[in-house]
């Protein structure tokens, strides 16, 4: 099991970044991974307030999560003689900086810039190999410094994303216990409970989510790390990825332009819990009370694309079973679906 072993969520939490890095025996040089924009956003502040503390800095800028970057970032890693990496942005740094600093064996820090999806503090990196996003075991971040004052300044889209992300963790559970009746796939209870009680404190509380408030970020980035750990605990992504994970990387492969990866995850669990016979028309409110997405029009996808992906999504890591069993849905069945819960019109 592996978990930070500190958080920081707050207004100005990046400026502990040194001094938190001193309270774990971090030493020597640091590595920042981070995209152009991020970087003028929370890298080279990050990188202030380190140097503040003592330590040598450099920067590695990258712009997406692939394999390349990895190995770029590994031999930058090499080069600088980094003690311990911090990934600084959004999901695409924290992905290379995770997977880079697990292959060379080091510490890593997270400090999201956004607060779109559970990736933070997980230990699973999504990762491009052949234009295909590949899930990767990876190390858990030693610590997670959320800044929300600078998560707040982000586009509220993301965090709305990262509340259908969130959400997306009720019908992954009711597919992991789908999988252990009929598969006999090892379940862990204590996973599957703390991530169904993630999913429903954002349910719960989707009308106190809002733009411009401090408290709203601070209540999804708990929400994304405790769904994080969940995952730990299980040693694998199920407690928080199922049918409408699936749902959502089809469509990233066959739409030409998909949507923010928490959105889709949030139309495909709609439709997920009313194939497995759940409220789904609560989950639909929720996310119209929060801002998400509900339909193909607002996630700016042609229907067409929608229905093939719901046809289709059985095809994703197809050793994982859920609730779309692992044949295709018949074209008739999935405009029904879609069509039922006011995905399409």
């Amino acid at each position: 099991m592996q978990l930070p072993r500190n958080v920081i969520a707050g207004p100005g939490a990046i400026e502990s970044v040194g001094s938190i890095c001193k309270s774990m025996r971090l030493k020597g040089s640091a590595l920042i991974v981070t995209g152009n924009t991020t970087k003028k956003v929370a890298g080279d502040l990050a990188a202030d307030f380190l140097k503040r503390g003592g330590y040598d800095v450099d920067f590695m800028v990258v712009e997406k999560a692939s394999m390349e970057n990895v190995l770029k970032t590994e031999q930058m890693a090499k080069e600088t003689k980094a003690d311990f990496l911090l990934g600084v942005g959004g999901g695409k740094s924290i992905d290379i900086a995770k997977l880079a600093s697990t292959h060379l064996d080091l510490y890593y820090l997270s400090l999201p810039t956004a607060a779109s999806h559970d990736g933070i503090a997980s230990s699973r990196a999504s990762i491009l190999q052949d234009g295909k996003s590949v899930s990767m075991q990876a190390e858990a971040p030693i610590c997670v410094i959320a800044d929300t004052s600078i998560i707040m300044r982000s586009p509220y889209r993301l965090l709305a994303a990262g509340c259908g992300d969130i959400i997306s963790n009720y019908t992954a559970v009711q597919d992991w216990r789908l999988a252990s009746r009929l598969r006999n796939v090892y379940i862990s209870e204590y996973a599957a409970a703390l991530s169904e009680m993630t999913a429903r404190i954002i349910l719960d509380s989707a009308p106190l989510i809002k733009p411009g408030l401090e408290e709203s970020v601070r209540q999804v980035v708990k929400a994304l790390i405790s769904s994080s750990v969940a995952m730990s605990i299980a040693g694998s992504s199920a407690p928080a990825s199922g049918s409408e994970h699936k749902f959502a990387h089809m469509l990233d492969l066959i739409a030409p332009k998909p949507a923010l990866h928490g959105e889709q995850c949030g139309v495909g669990t709609i439709m997920m819990a009313y194939l497995q016979g759940g409220d789904w028309q609560k989950i639909r409110d929720a996310l119209i009370t929060i801002g998400a997405p509900t339909s193909a029009r607002e996630m700016g996808i042609d229907e067409e694309y929608i229905i093939e992906a719901l046809v289709k999504a059985h095809e994703i890591r197809p050793e994982r079973y859920t609730i779309l069993g692992d044949k295709d849905i018949p074209r008739e069945a999935a405009v029904n679906v879609a069509r039922t819960t006011k995905v399409i019109e």
